[in-house]
């Protein structure tokens, strides 16, 4: 699930938020541009209006420099108005787009250009929904505006320390200017949050437990100054200036009033919630689920369809996973039941104190060395895979997956991150954490987003979930295929556990929104037919139920990926190189897959010559 302190994913999710009102000017001023444009030179000016409704995004990319460096110390506007300019900006591009002609342009930029109206029309169709957030391009669309894994009270605290960089005193001031915009940010919120629920739009109250008590904390944290402070005051300790001062005054003044006003709308839509999981117990809930699924794997596969695909892969992974269990004694029970018995065995789980805390870091930095090393037998033209491992501020940890990555800044002054969710260690396993560590790392969300870093700049800030997914998961099929798990059969049931996982989602999300299942329905189908821990698909669960959707996108990505690498490996015979495939497809950049296809068959005829 693409998160520094803004993820990659997360950062980019922003691009549905809207912004400041000085850049819409120059917004509508560029965009009136003559019909003999050029094409990468108007996407490149599109790029920077998006930048400018998204001034986080600019920081995270590490291009808030020069005549940019304005941009360092603005928020975007998360208020209604916000999300209007967004729009707007959107319809103009569409309509600039649609005067370029496609004959004289070169491969990649009518690439861009397919991207760049993929993503357009199907945020527009989102933004023309009754109530949510709209991801342009991007992965985390929800129907809740705040919630226990959305919202700016768990996504500035995180950007502001991982990602906004204090150097100089103009960095500090920077700081505090963000710091400043943040409550107006949070209430900007609060009015779509107020609006939605008017309309009946509530999240499910076991969500809004969780929000509430992840806000509480921060609330809490905020009064006392807490995270928000000390990341400004250790950072600028050799900076002469009352920053920390000036940081505690707006901490537990404004910006700790304007989450206590969150807090209390919350609590008032408790009061009011329902039980029911899925968006077919919301207003408008099966129009809003079925955009959130084509924008989640870029297909028009209806729910039943996507349903029955999950339970069809599902079959074909347990039949590979049933021999392997046999050979090592687990002969009774189903799949899921034999895979429930093996998590509990001692030797593959971490002891739940910081000793394993470590223990899980260190481990996954190891299976990322190693995956580094495997480069050159993989990509012609490897990157170099900058990152850090850390685990999420326990505020957030509640609310979390796993774990989830993403790319750090172009200029590679900020590394890729991976998140890991420790809260407890039950979350994880010895033999899940490798996967783990190539679907966020190496080869999967960093290593992909740096290619992305590589391309025009509006490729880098449109992503594709099923791209994005798809890929990390295809990352974790090449770690079996270069020989990570030989001698290590339960390596290689952890492999294929975590792809029956994610044939699983598609079962469960569908069945959640669209077959009115219960959240407690949902866990147990899960945790039994899958065998993993009730402790992680409980808060899986949860995730689907804010994120409608997003959870279809990895394997149909990933089936997606394996089926285009098959066709290439046919129709090129002794001329296939995996190595010539990979590149093809990681760079050409994150698409929808119908362009996935045509970059694929474009390689394809380039290599037959």
């Amino acid at each position: 699930m693409n998160q520094i302190s803004f993820s990659r994913r997360q950062t980019l999710a922003l691009l549905g938020a809207g912004t400041a009102t000085a850049a819409l000017g120059g917004c509508q001023r560029a965009l009136s541009t003559p019909p003999e444009i050029d094409a990468a030179a108007y996407l490149d000016r599109l790029a920077w209006q998006m930048i400018a409704l998204s001034p986080e995004s600019a920081t995270s990319l590490g291009i808030d420099k020069g005549e940019h460096a304005g941009l360092r110390g603005r928020l975007s506007d998360r208020s209604s108005a916000g999300q209007a300019k967004v729009a707007a900006l959107l319809r103009e591009g569409l309509a600039q787009i649609d005067r370029i002609a496609p004959v004289p342009l070169d491969p990649a930029t009518r690439t861009s250009l397919a991207v760049v109206k993929s993503a357009f029309s199907v945020s527009l169709d989102g933004f023309a929904l009754p109530y949510g957030d709209v991801a342009v391009g991007g992965w985390r669309n929800t129907p809740y505006v705040v919630i226990q894994n959305v919202g700016a009270y768990l996504d500035v605290p995180r950007f502001l320390d991982s990602d906004h960089p204090v150097n100089d005193a103009a960095d500090a001031e920077a700081y505090l200017s963000r710091l400043e915009q943040f409550p107006i940010q949070l209430d900007g919120e609060l009015e779509r949050l107020g609006a939605a629920g008017r309309i009946g739009a509530i999240a499910p109250s076991f969500l809004l437990d969780k929000a509430i008590r992840q806000m509480e904390l921060s609330l809490k944290d905020a009064q006392g100054g807490g995270g928000l402070v000390e990341s400004l005051a250790r950072r600028t300790a050799k900076i002469p200036g009352e920053w920390a001062v000036r940081a505690r005054t707006l901490a537990t003044g404004r910006v700790a009033a304007a989450l206590a006003r969150q807090l209390a709308e919350l609590k008032a839509q408790r009061a009011k919630a329902s039980v029911s999981a899925g968006m077919w117990a919301r207003p408008k809930g099966d129009e809003w689920y079925a955009w959130a699924l084509r924008a989640s794997t870029t297909t028009r596969r209806s729910p039943d369809e996507v349903h029955a695909l999950g339970l069809e892969a599902l079959k074909e992974l347990h039949g590979r996973m049933d021999p392997i269990l046999r050979g090592l004694g687990y002969t009774n029970g189903t799949v899921g039941e034999r895979m429930t018995a093996l998590g509990k065995d001692p030797r593959f789980q971490f002891s739940n104190d910081d000793k394993g805390r470590a223990e899980i870091i260190a481990l996954m930095q190891a299976k990322v060395d190693y995956m580094r090393a495997q480069a050159p037998r993989a990509f012609r033209n490897p990157v170099r895979g900058n990152l850090e491992i850390r685990r999420l501020p326990p505020a957030e940890e509640s609310g979390a997956p796993g774990a989830y990555g993403g790319a750090g800044s172009i200029d590679g002054t900020v590394p890729g991150k991976i998140w890991l969710n420790l809260s407890t260690t039950e979350l994880h396993s010895r033999y899940s954490i490798p996967t783990l560590a190539f679907h966020e790392g190496i080869f999967g969300h960093v290593w992909q987003g740096e290619y992305a870093n590589r391309l025009p700049l509006i490729r880098t800030l449109l992503a594709f979930n099923a791209y994005s997914e798809g890929w990390a998961l295809y990352a974790e099929t090449l770690g079996d295929e270069l020989g990570v798990y030989d001698g290590d059969p339960v390596g290689q049931l952890g492999y294929l556990q975590s792809i029956a996982f994610r044939a699983c989602r598609l079962v469960v999300d569908t069945g959640l929104h669209a077959k009115r299942w219960t959240r407690e329905q949902a866990i147990d189908w899960f945790a039994t037919t899958n065998g993993s821990g009730r402790a992680e698909v409980s808060s899986e669960v949860d995730r689907y139920c804010s994120w409608p959707g997003q959870a279809c996108g990895y394997k149909m990505g990933h089936s997606e990926i394996l089926a285009l690498r098959n066709k290439a490996r046919g129709a090129l015979g002794g001329k296939y190189d995996l190595r010539d495939f990979n590149d093809a497809v990681v760079g050409g950049g994150n698409v929808p897959l119908d362009v996935l296809g045509q970059n694929v068959d474009r390689y394809i005829t380039s290599t037959k010559g």
